[in-house]
């Protein structure tokens, strides 16, 4: 039987894995930009920035969270879930991430908020000015998901998600711990995260799949980054 770790060692296990990787990220970027600090401060959301951040720190985080796997003497791709869904449970899931997004995109509509944030503006137009575009685009949408996926739909719901009844009260706790570390968007920004959240922790519940999720998070953000990308070229 696969020992899982206890509540508060996976709760240390993520939080090392997550400092482990922005420290990685914070030094990378101080070396990089060691003569351009205080340009660094004045424009925090730099596409080159954001971009070497996600690439540095994402290794990183998944190097410590598979080595809380083999301290436990478990196999990685069952610990983290790491197998695909039943079709039925894709079908559903991508039918169910469109409606919320689509619900989403038309609630701030109506109430005159803005799509696009100005993070997603300022990293979108520093990047495209730099040459960064490409890599940051596959940074966000597809290492930045993999990395957030591992950590909290893979490690952090396997030791707390221990049984039926514990499924919903670690999914929420778990959606709201995501949803806070998204610090670069202003509350709107933040509740919906966390309800994604919500929707990504049910669909790795009822699927068994972190690899599910993995795509369900690269398929909102690949929306969010077409919807940038309309409002930088067309809608100035």
């Amino acid at each position: 039987m696969t020992k899982i770790w206890g509540y508060w060692a996976t709760l240390g296990w993520a939080f090392l894995a997550f400092a482990a990787g922005q420290l990685g990220a914070l030094v990378a970027v101080v070396v990089w930009r060691a003569g351009a600090l205080s340009a660094l401060l004045e424009t925090p959301y730099d596409g080159r920035f954001v971009t070497l951040s996600v690439l540095v720190s994402t290794p990183i985080t998944i190097a410590v969270l598979a080595l809380a796997v083999w301290f436990a003497r478990a196999r990685l791709a069952e610990y983290l879930a790491l197998s695909w869904a039943p079709t039925h449970y894709v079908i559903t899931a991508i039918v169910w991430l469109v409606g919320l997004i689509a619900v989403s995109d038309a609630s701030l509509y109506f109430s005159g908020r803005p799509l696009v944030t100005p993070f997603q503006e300022q990293s979108y137009a520093t990047a495209a000015a730099e040459g960064w575009l490409p890599l940051m685009l596959a940074a966000a949408i597809l290492v930045a998901p993999a990395s957030e996926e591992l950590l909290f739909r893979g490690f952090l719901f396997r030791g707390w998600a221990r049984s039926d009844r514990m499924a919903w009260p670690a999914i929420v706790l778990i959606s709201l711990l995501w949803a806070a570390l998204h610090v670069q968007y202003d509350w709107t920004g933040i509740l919906q995260i966390f309800v994604i959240g919500l929707f990504l922790g049910w669909t790795r519940w009822r699927s068994q799949s972190t690899l599910l999720t993995f795509v369900l998070h690269a398929l909102f953000n690949l929306e969010g980054t077409f919807e940038t990308a309309l409002q930088m070229r067309f809608l100035p």
